[in-house]
């Protein structure tokens, strides 16, 4: 069985699959200006929203890509990042550098699978 919340034409925010949670891709849409830091901060807490709704958590996290805008500012997502992973649960992590994402403001999207 396959569960998908918050589907639209496009994509789904959320998948559930063999007791896997994929989520799509986030950014900070509520003020996609701000920082690296701060955009980095919002994704990560609406991370935390999507994966409790799937009845999961970080510290359950397997796997995270995140693509970066400018790669100069890899040290302040990081600050981030570290501040809000579960200590000894790190998941894998690829960090892409890219020429621009979905919005020419967003300066990070990160992608997260977890466990059930």
């Amino acid at each position: 069985m396959i569960q998908r919340l918050h589907s639209g034409k496009r994509m789904s925010q959320i998948v559930i699959h063999n007791q896997t949670v994929y989520l799509a891709g986030q950014v900070d849409e509520t003020d996609s200006r701000g920082s690296v830091d701060h955009q980095t901060r919002v994704i990560l807490s609406q991370i935390d929203q999507l994966l409790a709704e799937a009845g999961t958590d970080k510290s359950k996290l397997l796997t995270a890509t995140i693509y970066l805008t400018d790669m100069s500012q890899f040290d302040l997502m990081n600050q981030a990042w570290e501040a809000w992973v579960s200590p000894g649960n790190a998941p894998t992590r690829a960090t892409v550098g890219v020429t621009a994402l979905a919005g020419d403001a967003y300066q990070v999207e990160i992608v997260v699978s977890a466990a059930l």
